[in-house]
């Protein structure tokens, strides 16, 4: 019987084909539970940019009604004014009276107008802010999530 020597690095006997088999299934096994795992903290974050992406859509349409409503309200406090406004000038007497009129309805409409934008500045800054925060949120979420992985 002939002797083979294990030095030989072209010996096929030294080749042990169930131990190749081992570990061929135990890397499958670890890239299918990398994989599931991986699947599953996608579909996690999916579905909480989804709920974010809604919660975002109510808060721009709750913002926008608002933001809207003040425009309204704006609209309807210059046209009272502009029609009290008129009033008083088919009440003019002289021309004196009508540029008094005139320059105190200005000066009031400029007042109003400042306040007016000031007020519809600072709820689209607070509609921007209130929107932004969840994305914000579910993005550092998202981010520390992929991290630790």
């Amino acid at each position: 019987m002939a002797t083979i020597k294990r030095d030989d690095v072209f010996s096929i006997a030294a080749f042990d084909p169930s131990k190749f088999s081992e570990t061929f299934r135990d890397f499958a096994e670890q890239g299918a539970k990398q994989s599931k795992d991986a699947f599953a903290k996608m579909k996690t974050a999916a579905e909480d940019a989804g709920k974010t992406v809604q919660s975002s859509m109510q808060t721009a349409q709750a913002g926008s009604v608002e933001l809207g409503l003040k425009a309204i309200d704006a609209l309807r406090i210059n046209a009272e004014s502009s029609l009290s406004h008129m009033e008083a000038l088919l009440g003019v007497k002289s021309v004196a009276e009508f540029f008094e009129l005139q320059t105190s309805f200005f000066r009031k409409q400029a007042e109003v107008t400042a306040e007016q934008a000031k007020s519809m500045q600072e709820t689209s800054a607070k509609v921007a802010e209130t929107l932004a925060k969840p994305a914000k949120a579910a993005a550092e979420k998202a981010m520390a999530t992929f991290k630790a992985a």
